[in-house]
């Protein structure tokens, strides 16, 4: 990989002596690769780790460790069950950051393909609300993907701009997550082909793309409530310039210190050379262990205000509703949205009108002529305990459940597949045999 000489002159300034020791880390040494536990999961954690020789501790992650690509694949059923995420290590510093409180309604403005949206759904714990926004399409599919693998309740994907949610939310949200779009100097050592598209213009222009997206966030705010700004590059332009910019545009915020992280004090105080901005943190591949991060944590000083949160009224659907006495020993509460053939459940009450939304909430599965069939998503939401119907797996039977393959099953009905008690997906019993349901955009070859 060759680095741009106008990048590696401002890293020199940035850096002076380290310089060596940074290029060292960003050009030979392999990248880090990350896995954080999904703690939606009861137990991952001791599931997962005996399962991963090696697997360290992430300091400024309780659920993140650093592990080798080679001892856990995408396709091990503890991914495809979703007690795993793959992160990028650095990135898992920002809701670390964040103080996310159960109750508390949540927006990840840039959230595509998941990472933050998901750990900050972990926080919650299956109360209040994640609206986890992406504006491309595409990305926002997969981020789709992502929110229901990891069996996330509470949650409402959109796919809008930052300027027209700030229209429909105004206030509304206690804690907001902008991991802006940028130009992605942290990523080099895993993308080498960012450093061919970098440019001096390109990390100014996207400074400004971000001055745009945080005045958005700052009117979707409550009064009291915090903002997390977080960028995967080293670029002052796009970091302590975009901090100067908040603090001097809107008198309502105060950039507060980040507790917790005293591990990335250093990043900051020893290179920048804005030195009223200490409360910030840096990580750098040289220093930390991570590609390179910068999270920045500011408060609304404004009087808390009083949210109108109608809670929303109980609903039901027949065909679920004879679905769920048959086949679950649980009872889902909230308001059902349909969507085409598509039944979705929503948690808390929120106004989605005009809006484009790919999932607004969960994803219960689909209405068929006289009979309901359950998603994945539904499966992958709830416990073992939760279902009539169950079959447990060993390793062999789970892989050839993923390739679509049937299963021998003494079950009737509906019957949720499990690997070591976990749920992976549906399948419908009869007559001996296992019907698969696993989603077949999902399923292995």
């Amino acid at each position: 990989m060759t680095l741009p000489n106008e990048f590696i002159k401002r890293m020199s300034d940035m850096l002076g002596g380290d310089l060596p020791a940074f290029l060292d880390a960003l050009g030979t040494a392999p990248p880090n690769t990350g896995i954080r536990i999904n703690t939606l999961k009861d137990g991952a954690r001791e599931s997962v780790l005996p399962e991963i020789p090696g697997n360290s501790p992430i300091p400024w992650c309780d659920e993140g460790y650093y592990i080798s690509k080679s001892e856990l694949s995408g396709t091990h059923p503890y991914h495809m069950g979703g007690l795993v995420y793959f992160q990028e290590p650095s990135a898992m510093s920002v809701i670390s950051a964040l103080p996310v409180d159960e109750g508390d309604f949540v927006l990840d403005l840039c959230a595509a393909p998941g990472g933050k949206a998901t750990q900050a759904a972990a926080k919650l714990k299956g109360t209040g609300l994640l609206v986890a926004n992406e504006t491309v399409k595409k990305r926002a599919d997969i981020l789709c993907d992502n929110i229901m693998r990891l069996g996330i309740k509470n949650a409402v994907v959109t796919n809008e701009s930052p300027k027209n949610l700030e229209q429909k939310f105004p206030h509304f949200f206690d804690k907001i997550i902008v991991d802006a779009p940028c130009s992605g100097e942290g990523m080099f050592r895993k993308e080498p082909q960012a450093a061919d598209c970098w440019s001096v213009e390109h990390t100014i222009s996207c400074g400004e793309r971000q001055k745009k997206i945080l005045d958005s966030a700052v009117k979707m705010l409550a009064g009291g409530g915090y903002l997390i700004y977080s960028t995967c590059t080293f670029s002052p332009d796009e970091n302590e310039k975009i901090v100067d910019y908040m603090l001097d545009t809107h008198k309502n915020i105060e950039l507060v210190n980040i507790g917790g992280l005293d591990m990335l004090s250093d990043g900051l105080k020893k290179y920048s050379q804005y030195e009223y901005i200490v409360y910030a943190k840096r990580i750098f591949p040289h220093l930390h262990g991570g590609e390179g991060h910068f999270l920045a944590l500011f408060h609304n000083t404004d009087t808390p205000n009083a949210q109108n949160r109608t809670p929303q009224k109980p609903g039901n659907n027949a065909l679920f509703d004879e679905f769920e006495k048959k086949y679950l020993n649980t009872h889902l509460k909230g308001s059902f949205i349909t969507y085409g053939d598509k039944l979705y459940l929503l948690s808390e009450s929120i106004d989605l009108d005009k809006l484009r939304v790919p999932m607004p909430g969960l994803f219960l599965g689909t209405l068929k002529k006289n009979r309901f069939e359950p998603s994945y998503a539904l499966c992958l939401a709830l416990k073992k305990e939760d279902f009539k119907n169950t079959l447990d797996c060993g390793r062999d039977a789970i892989s050839a459940y993923f390739k679509g393959e049937t299963l021998k099953c003494d079950k009737s009905g509906w019957t949720a597949v499990l690997y070591n008690g976990y749920p992976m997906g549906f399948g419908k019993a009869s007559g001996g045999v296992l019907k698969n349901h696993y989603p077949k955009w999902l399923r292995l070859l």
